[in-house]
C-alpha cells in the first residue's frame, strides 16, 4: 500500500513566512541606514520606499500564519515538521518586525513593551528546549491569540511608518500612533500572561514526575 504523503503547501507557506521575517528585517535595517555606507547612496524617498516594501512583506507573511494552519487542517496535512516550524516562523517574524520598528528610533514609548515581548518569547523557547521529552507544553488558544495581537500591533506600527506613502492626512497620524502604541502594550501584557501560563504548567508537570 502506498503511504499517504501530506500536501507540502502548508509547510512551504510556513517556511516562506520564516524567510520573509528575515528579509523584512534586513529591508527595515537598510531603510534606517543599518548597512555600512547605505546612507551615502539612499535618498529619503528610497528609505520610504523600503519601508513600504517591508510593510507589505510583513502583511503578506502575517496572513500566512492563519492560512497555513487552515490548509493543513483542511487537507489533513499536519506534520511534526510543520508543528516545529510554525512557532519558529512566528517568532522570527515578530522579532524581525520589533527590531525593525525600533531601529527607526522614533518610538521610544514602546521600547519597554517590545523588550518584554522579546524576553518572554526567548524564555518560553528556552523552557521548551530545556524540558523537551520531559513535559508537554502544547500551544494554547490564548497563545495563538497572543500571536495574532502581536502581528496586528506590529502591522499598525509599520503602517504608521508608512503614513505619508498612503496619502493620509497627517492630522490623524498622532491618534493612530497612540492607538498602535496601546496595541503594543496590550500585546505585551497578554504575552507575559501566556508566558506565565506556560511556566506554571511546566512547574505543575514537574511536580508529577
Amino acid at each position: 500500500m502506498t503511504a499517504h504523503r501530506a500536501n507540502p503547501i502548508p509547510n512551504i507557506l510556513t517556511g516562506a513566512r520564516l524567510a520573509a521575517g528575515v528579509v523584512m528585517f534586513l529591508i527595515l535595517a537598510g531603510a534606517t541606514s543599518g548597512f555600512p555606507l547605505a546612507d551615502q547612496w539612499m535618498s529619503p524617498d528610497d528609505q520610504f520606499a523600503l519601508y513600504r516594501v517591508a510593510f507589505w512583506i510583513f502583511v503578506i507573511a502575517a496572513s500566512t500564519d492563519w492560512i497555513d494552519g487552515f490548509l493543513a487542517r483542511r487537507w489533513n496535512a499536519t506534520t511534526r515538521w510543520g508543528a516545529i516550524l510554525d512557532p519558529i516562523a512566528d517568532k522570527v517574524l515578530v522579532t524581525g518586525a520589533i527590531l525593525g520598528v525600533l531601529t527607526s528610533g522614533s518610538v521610544p514609548q514602546i521600547i519597554i513593551p517590545c523588550g518584554l515581548i522579546l524576553f518572554r518569547e526567548f524564555a518560553v523557547s528556552a523552557l521548551r528546549e530545556t524540558m523537551a521529552g520531559r513535559i508537554e507544553l502544547p500551544v494554547t488558544l490564548a497563545a495563538k491569540w497572543k500571536t495574532t495581537l502581536q502581528l496586528v500591533a506590529l502591522g499598525c506600527q509599520l503602517f504608521a511608518r508608512n503614513w505619508d506613502g498612503f496619502g493620509l492626512s497627517l492630522d490623524w497620524l498622532e491618534n493612530f500612533q497612540f492607538f498602535s502604541d496601546v496595541l503594543i502594550w496590550l500585546a505585551a501584557i497578554i504575552t507575559l500572561w501566556t508566558g506565565w501560563q506556560y511556566f506554571h504548567e511546566a512547574r505543575r508537570q514537574m511536580k508529577d514526575l
